[in-house]
């Protein structure tokens, strides 16, 4: 009887322990399961146009005391949050000039999710040279569905800027982007670069949730009919 009721004892204790094992084994497995998005956001113009300014800005929170000329690609991050989701946003920067960026241009359009375009409101040259950009782009085979935004930075130099408004808004709507017009110097204006970045951000999250929405629904995972509500969640 006495052995009998030890190995009952046991029993129940080994029972206990593997259920600990396997809701320890479980929470281990949704940890490493929740891992936090990274979404590549590149930056392309000519040089001097202002792009690593840009990405000082929104990362940093700062204009950089000094400058040089990019070579190569550089790339910047920054951890947001956006409707309770940890995201990082990487910044990639890019030499404007060819001799600096030929070599790395193939692998700065691999696995983008979105390209900000910048061109310089006091130089009419570097807005004409967008087209140039875009075709770059294109040919790269970046998708149609990758958001692409047009940046006129250097607002805050009123009585040089050569490029319109209305100008840069055709070209925006020709090419199916969105316009911001700022200045990566002018400490007011560093709400409208986090907005340029966070709009982005904010249009990739949401492709993502629909993408992952879909999937379940070919893997029968989703009931029939229902449909999830849907919100402007960009700030812009």
């Amino acid at each position: 009887m006495a052995n009998e009721a030890t190995e009952k004892r046991e029993g129940s204790a080994n029972a206990r322990n593997a259920n600990l094992t396997s809701s320890f084994d479980l929470s281990a497995s949704l940890d490493h399961s929740v891992q936090t998005r990274i979404f590549k956001i590149i930056v392309i113009g000519d040089s001097n146009v202002g792009k690593t300014c840009l990405t000082f800005r929104f990362t940093g929170g700062s204009f950089p005391d000094k400058t040089e000329a990019t070579i190569g690609v550089d790339f910047r991050e920054k951890a947001v949050e956006i409707e309770g989701e940890k995201i990082k946003v990487q910044v990639w920067d890019t030499a404007g000039q060819e001799r600096f960026r030929k070599s790395m241009v193939e692998h700065y359009y691999r696995n983008v999710h979105a390209v900000v375009f910048v061109y310089d409101v006091t130089k009419m040259a570097s807005f004409q040279n967008l087209k140039t950009w875009v075709q770059e782009c294109d040919g790269h085979r970046v998708s149609p569905s990758v958001p692409r935004v047009l940046v006129g930075n250097k607002c805050d130099l009123v009585d040089q800027i050569q490029v319109p408004s209305g100008v840069a808004l055709k070209f925006a709507d020709a090419h199916n982007m969105l316009l911001f017009e700022t200045s990566a110097k002018d400490p007011k204006e560093s709400q409208n670069v986090d907005s340029i970045f966070m709009c982005l951000a904010c249009r990739l999250k949401a492709q993502r949730s629909l993408l992952h929405r879909d999937v379940m629904r070919e893997e029968g995972r989703v009931r029939v009919g229902h449909q999830p509500e849907t919100k402007n969640i960009c700030p812009c």
